[in-house]
C-alpha cells in the first residue's frame, strides 16, 4: 500500500482504520528525510499489506501532532481503531519494526 499524506483536516478519518502508523516529519528534518524512503519501502512490502502508512507534516498538523504527544523528529505513532497504541521518536528502523509487530 502507498504512504498516504494526510493533515488535520482528514486526520481523524485516515486513524478509522484497523491498523495505522504514523510518520510525523518536518522540512527541515534531515533524519525524517533519511527515514522516508524506508517507510515507503516498508509500506509496500507484503508483511504490512493490512496496516495503512500516513505521512504527517507535523509543523502544519497541529491536532494530528498533539493526538501522538509528537515531542520529537522523525516520530512514529501506532494507532488502532483510532486509539493510539504506541509512540515514540526514533530513526532506527529495527525500533519501527517492532512498532509494527505490536499492531
Amino acid at each position: 500500500m502507498a504512504v498516504v499524506k494526510t493533515e488535520d483536516s482528514n486526520f481523524a478519518n485516515d486513524l478509522a482504520h484497523d491498523k495505522v502508523v504514523v510518520k510525523y516529519h518536518a522540512d527541515w528534518c534531515g533524519s525524517c528525510k533519511l527515514f522516508s524512503p524506508k517507510f515507503k519501502r516498508l509500506s509496500e512490502d507484503e508483511r504490512f499489506k493490512d496496516i495503512v502508512f500516513l505521512d504527517v507534516n507535523a509543523e502544519q498538523n497541529p491536532e494530528a501532532r498533539k493526538l501522538a504527544g509528537v515531542d520529537n523528529l522523525p516520530f512514529f505513532a501506532t494507532f488502532s481503531h483510532g486509539k493510539l497504541v504506541e509512540a515514540k521518536s526514533t530513526s532506527k528502523e529495527d525500533v519501527f519494526l517492532d512498532m509494527l509487530s505490536k499492531l
